[in-house]
């Protein structure tokens, strides 16, 4: 067998954009053919994929499940929308989110984890962008869990069973029956959907955040013209409010307008006849903070046809 040095894994990676790993492999499979190694990468997907991977993908599904008092929540994105209607990539989601539920919200142990066809998720979704032939990855996981009560999941606008486009999961601490706690969950986790809290209480809000909005309110109260110490509780009492309408039980519940969510879960206790605790949520929706690649359509029509944008072909007599 030929030896496999650094210098020639190097080179067949920047051929390919292939992993390291995965170029070594290959030239020990061809023993040391360069141009072997790289017809082995792309038998197998992985130099098709490396070349897709700079792309954005911001579209896909976020998936949910639960069970019992457990539950999580996924985010695989693809480039198209289309993507997210591919059998095969709903299957994929589905089935990460199911390994997810049962062993945590670690994106690199989710990877290495080996799925029911026997191969590992990151083997798989090598495989999945090379045959459906777009860049997709597998974003970020989150499983929630409570000593006693229920975990509940709501999925917004669903595609498919457990998948969407929104994806929450609110986690209730109690020892209400599950009927109650079913209810109360699904009502919070759509609330959760609509109002988009920041954070679950007011004390867990982002400070670089609240001092930006300090410094927002601070200019719009001096342009008042008013005395500093006025300045400066106008300064709070939007502080204050910014506050209470982004965390999530000081909110004013979406469906009366009136009530604030501590006061819904309060009320909910009180009734069942024991204590229910909002202990947690989770709120993903796709494509959230990624920045999308702003897409000229006619640009790129003009480039694949050979014609200038600025000019059309010329008729034909």
């Amino acid at each position: 067998m030929a030896d496999i040095t650094a210098a020639m894994v190097k080179d067949l990676r920047e051929k390919s954009g292939a992993g390291m790993m995965d170029c070594k492999k290959a030239l020990n499979e061809t023993g040391g053919d360069m141009d072997g190694a790289l017809d082995w990468l792309r038998t197998k997907g992985l130099a098709a994929a490396a070349k897709k991977s700079s792309r954005t993908a911001a579209e896909g599904l976020v998936g949910v499940a639960t069970s019992g008092t457990v539950g999580a929540a996924v985010e695989v994105n693809s480039e198209t929308d289309f993507v997210a209607k591919n059998d095969q990539f709903q299957d994929f989601v589905r089935e990460v989110t199911q390994i997810a539920l049962a062993t945590g919200g670690d994106i690199d142990a989710i990877k290495g984890e080996k799925m029911p066809s026997g191969t590992t998720v990151e083997e798989v979704l090598t495989n999945n962008i090379a045959t459906i032939g777009e860049n997709q990855s597998l974003r970020r996981a989150k499983r929630l869990e409570v000593s006693k009560g229920a975990v509940v999941g709501y999925v917004h606008n669903q595609q498919s069973p457990g998948l969407g486009k929104i994806g929450v999961l609110v986690a209730l601490e109690s020892e209400a029956s599950d009927e109650v706690l079913q209810s109360l969950g699904k009502q919070l986790a759509m609330h959760v959907a609509a109002a988009f809290p920041k954070a679950l209480n007011e004390e867990d809000l982002d400070e670089a955040e609240i001092e930006r909005e300090r410094a927002i309110a601070t200019e719009k109260a001096g342009e008042s013209g008013k005395p500093a110490d006025i300045i400066a509780k106008m300064v709070e009492g939007s502080i204050a409010k910014y506050r209470k309408e982004h965390a999530l039980v000081s909110q004013l519940f979406v469906m009366d307008g009136k009530t604030r969510i501590s006061d819904v879960i309060a009320k909910a206790g009180k009734d069942a006849g024991t204590a229910i605790v909002l202990k947690d949520y989770v709120r993903f929706q796709l494509g959230e903070g990624i920045e999308k690649e702003a897409s000229d359509f006619a640009a790129e029509v003009a480039a694949a046809s050979g014609v200038p944008q600025n000019k059309q072909a010329e008729p034909t007599a």
